[in-house]
């Protein structure tokens, strides 16, 4: 005998469901980004955002990201949240091409952490979404697809979307709990402190000498210590440090080439123009048009849908 379906399917919402948006803890959308496989060709270098969130969902491709003070491994369906200050150094090129998803939110205040995380600094970084990614990635594209439309709303509309997203990468994360770590060796800790040094000290003219005699160590192991826990030479983590804040700079501000590069540490304009493309794939000025060009589409596309209705 055939089964019996019911012609009507109703769901109830639990009485005592409770938002965790409340009081001081109001989450902003501030920007959606689809990176094309092919745009990732032209990395976004190691850099770290110090009042909002990021949340990544790898759609495609893999590679390795140094995300804070290791290297991880990602791949299709891995979701990446960036707590603020976390610096995160996303590496693709033309034989790494990855596609993903990401979204900005600030005004975060979760219950029992510094504004703007997320999840805990013990959390982790990289997650496998599993039977959520469909969810994610529909959620993130319909986030995408309503602002760069200019949909009516549709920042209100997506802000909503933020909040179902927030939700889903927290059960994605089993909610954020605090996972114990494991006890930190000897040469890893120094690994840290070299590495905080960088990050306060990068826009300076600093050397691997002159880190040698801040920390007390001698050059050459400093150099082998850092090189262990991160894959890079402090120099190449200088470095690279530096272009991923000249491309924040680049995009956020109409500061010249010549200041930004003063900024980051370089003597001359050309000398920064050479280590920009060698690590980005185009020089700064292109850099800063195709970043102009693609905001100015945009805005002229929303404007004319708007005037069609």
């Amino acid at each position: 005998m055939a089964q019996q379906h019911s012609l009507n399917v109703q769901c109830f919402v639990k009485k005592d469901f409770q938002s965790i948006f409340v009081g001081e803890n109001d989450p902003r959308l501030l920007y959606v980004s689809e990176i094309r496989p092919d745009a990732s060709a032209h990395p976004r270098v190691m850099h770290a955002h110090e009042d909002f969130v990021e949340i990544i969902l790898i759609c495609s491709g893999s590679s390795e990201y140094l995300i804070h003070d290791k290297k991880h491994y990602i791949q299709p369906g891995d979701l990446l949240v960036y707590n603020a200050g976390v610096v995160h150094d996303e590496i693709s090129g033309p034989d790494m091409e990855i596609g993903s998803y990401c979204v900005a939110i600030g005004g975060l205040h979760m219950p029992g952490l510094k504004p703007n995380m997320l999840l805990p600094d013990n959390a982790g970084y990289v997650f496998s979404s599993g039977k959520s990614f469909d969810d994610l990635r529909i959620l993130f594209e319909m986030m995408f697809r309503n602002l760069s439309l200019g949909e009516p709303r549709a920042e209100a509309f997506c802000n909503s979307l933020m909040h179902a997203l927030l939700v889903k990468v927290l059960t994605v994360t089993d909610g954020g709990e605090a996972t114990a770590e494991k006890p930190v060796e000897e040469p890893h800790i120094l690994g840290r402190r070299i590495k905080e040094y960088i990050d306060r000290h990068y826009m300076e003219p600093i050397t691997l000498q002159s880190m040698g005699e801040a920390l007390h160590i001698s050059p050459y192991y400093l150099s082998h210590v850092f090189k262990e826990m991160s894959g890079y030479s402090p120099v190449q983590y200088l470095l690279r440090r530096r272009i991923g804040e000249a491309q924040t700079l680049l995009i956020t501000t109409d500061l010249s080439i010549t200041r930004i590069a003063e900024m980051v540490g370089y003597d001359t304009q050309s000398y920064f123009n050479l280590q920009f493309t060698k690590n980005v794939g185009m020089p700064p000025n292109k850099y800063r048009q195709n970043y102009i060009v693609a905001q100015k589409e945009q805005t002229e596309s929303s404007n004319k849908k708007r005037k069609k209705k």
